[in-house]
């Protein structure tokens, strides 16, 4: 057995094993399957850095499906977590994007906002909790510090002047006056027991209300969250938690196929503009502690039709130098462009995948080094492998092999991957990425766009 496999826990193998078969990133163990994409790791992790002092950042990952952008993602939002950033997460949808009529910006809002997780709360849903542990963090500086016991009479009037300290340095950016007065009112529902109250200001800061209303009578306050002016409190959102004890705020946000995809132009466009605000907001010093981080494909990306670059603005923004030449890549730029793994990494890869298995499942399997390499070669040879085979195909056929070879134990690698029993599915393209028809649209497939 190989050291991969040695430290690994039953909980998470089972993750990566059952993850990877089929087709998605897991969310534990990622360390023990991790191989390349060092560099670009490194450049992401500097972005902590430079968020945590203070600044912004705003990255595209750009490749094709499979090749691993979700999977770097995930690496660096563990990384996030441990270097005490908040983090939310959100993939983008046909009802949660930047911008649309129909509130999609206002889903997509609270997505990120339920999936909020922090190093000791992981799994999301973590913002009620961050602000328990603040106030409670705020009480026992109050009796440490100020002296100032919990039923004494100057106890509450100083905990809110703490609290007050805090906001404060939120004033002058759009609706904080709002913000802090939800907060104050969370804190009179923590201090008095008043679950409806925390409840109800809980509600506002996920975005939860629809009705200004409604939102009137129960809070007091005159704005609704989310909308067209979502941003502004992720905005917010950053400085707050860098007042109550974090470095910052980091946003991934996946799947911008789905703009891609939108057939009406001026939607997508819409879209566009939405994003070019969030590049310009966070590269020209606008925004503080807040890091975000895409993940698209290369036609969402460089479609001049369709993509990002459909924007002129953005394009400008995002395109590589022509000083990049050959086999460079300049990784301090906005947009990462994830090149295929190495044939030695992939190699790394299918060795610890192999560990792994063997670890969980107390086997053995009885594939050699020689013989992941006649694998791999195997997969080379598929039609289309040249420029569509990924990491993603690669994983799954292998995870594949070593289940089978564990359960016919008479069979080898050779009588697996010529009998009927393995035969994987053609690689080929998405639908959405045929050429592009005279109308905009792919033509033929399913996205036809049509212009009035």
């Amino acid at each position: 057995m190989m050291a991969a496999g040695k430290n690994i826990t039953k909980r998470d193998s089972n993750a990566v094993l059952r993850s990877l078969l089929g087709g998605v990133v897991p969310t534990r163990g990622l360390e023990h399957v991790a191989v390349g994409r060092e560099r670009e790791l490194k450049a992401l992790t500097q972005d902590l850095d430079a968020v945590g002092d203070g600044g912004a950042s705003f990255r595209v990952l750009m490749g094709r499906y499979g090749s691993g952008k979700t999977f770097l993602g995930q690496m660096l939002r563990e990384r996030a977590l441990q270097r005490n950033f908040v983090v939310m997460q959100a993939d983008l949808s046909q009802n949660a994007r930047f911008s649309g009529s129909a509130g999609q910006g206002q889903m997509l809002y609270r997505a990120l906002l339920a999936s909020t997780a922090t190093k000791t709360r992981a799994g999301g849903n973590a913002m009620s909790a961050l602000l328990e542990r603040w106030l409670s963090e705020l009480q026992n500086l109050v009796e440490r510090e100020d002296g100032i016991g919990h039923l004494e009479q100057e106890f509450r009037k100083r905990l809110e002047e703490r609290i007050g300290d805090s906001l404060d340095e939120l004033e002058g950016m759009i609706h904080s006056h709002d913000f802090a007065r939800v907060i104050r009112i969370y804190l009179d529902g923590h201090l008095e027991g008043d679950d409806a109250r925390k409840e109800a200001a809980m509600r506002w800061l996920r975005g939860e209300y629809d009705s200004k209303r409604e939102v009137k009578r129960e809070l007091g306050v005159n704005v609704l969250v989310g909308g067209t002016g979502w941003y502004n409190y992720i905005r917010l959102l950053a400085g707050f938690v860098r007042q109550i004890g974090f470095r910052g705020l980091i946003l991934f946000i996946d799947e911008l196929d789905h703009i891609y995809k939108l057939s009406n132009r001026q939607a997508r466009d819409n879209n566009y503009e939405r994003l070019l605000h969030l590049f310009n907001d966070t590269t020209q010093g606008h925004a503080s502690h807040l890091g975000i981080v895409l993940g698209a494909t290369l036609q969402v990306v460089e479609d001049k039709r369709r993509g990002m670059y459909s924007n002129e603005a953005l394009r400008t923004r995002l395109q590589e130098s022509s000083l990049v030449g050959a086999g460079m890549r300049d990784l301090a730029a906005p947009l990462i462009r994830l090149e295929p793994l190495g044939n030695d990494e992939v190699l790394t890869l299918l060795g610890n995948l192999q560990a792994i298995h063997a670890r969980h499942h107390g086997w053995q399997p009885a594939l050699d080094e020689a013989q992941r390499r006649r694998f791999h070669a195997w997969q080379l040879s598929q039609p289309g492998a040249d420029t569509l085979l990924t990491p993603r195909e690669t994983v799954k056929h292998f995870l594949t092999v070593l289940n089978l070879l564990q359960q016919y134990p008479q069979r080898g690698l050779d009588d697996i991957l010529g009998s009927d029993e393995f035969e994987p599915e053609p690689l080929q393209r998405d639908d959405w990425l045929e050429p592009v028809g005279a109308n905009g649209g792919a033509a033929g497939g399913p996205y036809r766009e049509f212009d009035l």
